[in-house]
């Protein structure tokens, strides 16, 4: 059994003090800045993203048909570049609609609504804006355009996040989803530039 004046004079003893308190400190620390380190590089990574997908906008506005590849294939190559290796680009969703209009993004294709009860049903009819034989709720059709076609580019790429203090409290896991946008309208071209010469 313990006696009563060993239990004191282990109470006041204060050897290791600070030890116990660095090993009680140093996990939430350590947590709070690769915290900190993941919500930088998501910023990071979300700006690089824009500015690849400004550069490839750029481009595909032009109509420039760059030699011995396609114009879709040189705009992935400039968002693959411009984020430096930190996007995989064959894991990222890139997308680019083509609409009538500014106004037209994001708009559903018109519909009657026959049956009065504000949302589209099957069997109701509805003008084809995107030649696809069904209705859609986003009127943009697949492509890059052609001469004033206006075009959104979307970029979709889940960041893999290092910490487990975020991962715990969203709902994707340790899969942060890191989406950007941009809409432009092509210049008028009456044909594509002509390819530049190869080396």
């Amino acid at each position: 059994m313990i006696s009563l004046a060993l239990l004191r004079r282990f109470l006041r003893c204060r050897k290791g003090v600070s030890a116990l308190e660095f090993a009680l400190v140093a996990p939430i620390m350590l947590l709070t800045i690769t915290g900190i380190i993941d919500l930088m590089l998501v910023m990071f990574v979300t700006a690089l993203m824009e500015g690849g997908l400004r550069d490839a906008s750029r481009l595909g506005r032009t109509g420039f048909q760059p030699a011995g590849t396609t114009r879709e294939q040189a705009i992935l190559d400039k968002i693959a570049d411009a984020t430096i290796g930190l996007v995989d680009i064959n894991q990222a969703q890139v997308t680019t609609l083509m609409y009538e209009d500014f106004g037209s993004i994001g708009q559903p294709e018109e519909y009657t609504d026959t049956n009065g009860n504000s949302q589209y049903d099957a069997g109701e009819p509805w003008i084809d804006t995107n030649p696809n034989g069904v209705w859609d709720e986003d009127q943009g059709a697949a492509g890059i355009g052609s001469s004033s076609t206006v075009v959104l580019y979307k970029v979709r790429y889940n960041w893999r996040l290092l910490t487990p203090l975020l991962p715990a409290i969203l709902p994707n896991g340790y899969d942060f989803p890191i989406e950007v946008s941009l809409a432009v309208r092509n210049e008028p071209w009456s044909a594509p530039p002509p390819p530049l010469p190869g080396p």
